[in-house]
């Protein structure tokens, strides 16, 4: 299957200034795979894993000389690794602390070898790192399959393409939009995560996804225990598990439902988000540039990282769901918010952390609040997210009007289209939102 991902590790190979790439993201979207499909546009590929080889992890204890560690390695796989020629590929990198202290030696010592690391929980093997190789090393951040790139793994390429290119000036043919909305409400509930869309690409089978889903959450709940030094494993589970039942609120620690100190189960939360099982939605008072700097750290929303996991754990059963209205299918869990935030995230730059924010306004005569604002530029763009084809927009006409902005956007099951200060954009096409700012598409439009 073809990933956004691919391009950038295209990219990297042939810049002659490379750093070592560090591949990061959460348990099972892919990074094994993508980089593995990368190793055959090498003369050789030499892949070490330190869950899978932990006996090789003394190599790494005397001495962090690159060369010597290529001839430890050489040795015990069986294979020369060649400048310029291999790619050298540390899997699961957090095993081995010394590992990861090493990458910096290969930056400094051994540029011209193709080196690779990923990690699923590598935030915590850092913190054990006196120095961890600052302006040496580039992190890649990957997420679950976007909707655009399960549309080409679909093999329907020049759908994705086609939405790309539209915008409110240019809205997709009915017939077309029809047929994207369909497959949205399937990419919904089955999600982004790689071996849940290759089955359900190959067999069409809802139950066979809905168990390697159940899989994924298996294991995903069993690395806990990995965490257990920091966070007990039933807290994490519990505030895991609050998360979905959250969604589309502000996050409480007094709704967990056995609470106690909420400190404690503030530590699990970042534990979460910092090993990509979750985001955090800032609040932001957005009364101008930048966005963080109005950050009330007491107020946030946190979204799951995956819909069909989100799905799931909220104990919905897909093929059932399948045969829902989009109305119903939304209003289950707050669908539609979780979704447009996961694909934003995607479409950011892949080399920093994405940050996602909202504002809301609590008063007695006028509750108000827009579900995400974004910065793009020196424009501030505030998105409400609707579901299906109707809905007020209260809330982001109060905002246009007291932050004096001349353009808003509101996500929908409705095509591409300007209502006077107002676009709407497809929720299929969500990702066009950051792309025309990249790429310079709509700037007349927005702001």
């Amino acid at each position: 299957m073809q990933r956004t991902v691919d391009h950038e590790l295209i990219q990297w190979k042939e810049d002659k200034s490379r750093k070592i790439l560090l591949v990061r993201g959460a348990r099972q979207v892919g990074k094994t795979y993508s980089v593995r499909k990368f190793g055959k546009t090498f003369n050789s590929y030499l892949e070490v894993n330190f869950e899978e080889h932990p006996q090789i992890m003394p190599f790494f204890d005397n001495s962090l000389n690159p060369y010597e560690i290529c001839e430890k390695l050489s040795i015990y796989f069986g294979m020369d690794i060649i400048p310029g020629e291999t790619l050298l590929f540390f899997d699961e990198i957090q095993a081995c602390p010394n590992a990861l202290a090493s990458l910096r030696f290969f930056y400094e010592k051994l540029q011209d070898l193709h080196v690779i690391a990923a990690s699923s929980l590598l935030e915590f093997t850092v913190s054990e790192i006196p120095s961890f190789g600052v302006g040496r090393i580039r992190s890649l951040f990957m997420y679950p399959m976007t909707y655009s790139e399960y549309l080409t793994a679909s093999g329907e390429d020049k759908s994705s393409r086609l939405i790309m290119s539209a915008s409110p000036s240019k809205p997709i043919e009915p017939i077309f939009h029809e047929k994207f909305l369909e497959k949205l409400k399937i990419f919904q509930i089955t999600g982004g995560m790689p071996e849940v869309v290759s089955s359900y690409i190959k067999h069409k089978n809802f139950n066979a996804c809905q168990l390697i889903i159940d899989d994924i959450v298996t294991t995903l709940t069993d690395d806990f225990a990995k965490y257990k030094k920091r966070a007990p494993v039933l807290r994490l589970q519990e505030v895991f598990t609050s998360i979905v039942h959250q969604a589309g609120g502000k996050f409480k620690f007094s709704n967990i439902p056995s609470s106690g100190n909420h400190r404690a189960y503030k530590d699990a939360l970042d534990l979460l988000i910092r090993a990509g099982l979750a985001y955090k939605i800032h609040h932001t008072a957005a009364r101008g540039l930048p966005l963080a700097a109005q950050i009330n750290p007491k107020k946030f929303k946190v979204i799951l990282f995956d819909t069909g996991i989100f799905q799931r754990i909220l104990g919905l059963d897909l093929s059932a769901l399948i045969l829902d209205d989009f109305k119903i299918l939304i209003n289950k869990g707050a669908l539609s918010e979780v979704f447009v935030g996961i694909e934003l995230i995607a479409a950011f730059s892949p080399y920093s952390r994405p940050e996602l924010f909202y504002w809301h306004r609590e008063a007695r005569s006028s509750n108000a609040e827009v579900d995400y604002v974004l910065s793009r530029n020196t424009r501030i763009l505030p998105i409400e997210v609707k579901a299906g084809t109707r809905g007020q927009m209260q809330s982001l006409h109060l905002f246009l009007k007291e932050r004096n902005l001349k353009k808003g956007f509101r996500i929908s099951h409705e095509n591409f289209a300007v209502y006077d200060r107002f676009q709407t954009v497809p929720m299929y096409a969500t990702g066009n939102l950051l792309r025309w700012e990249f790429e310079g598409e709509g700037s007349d439009q927005v702001g």
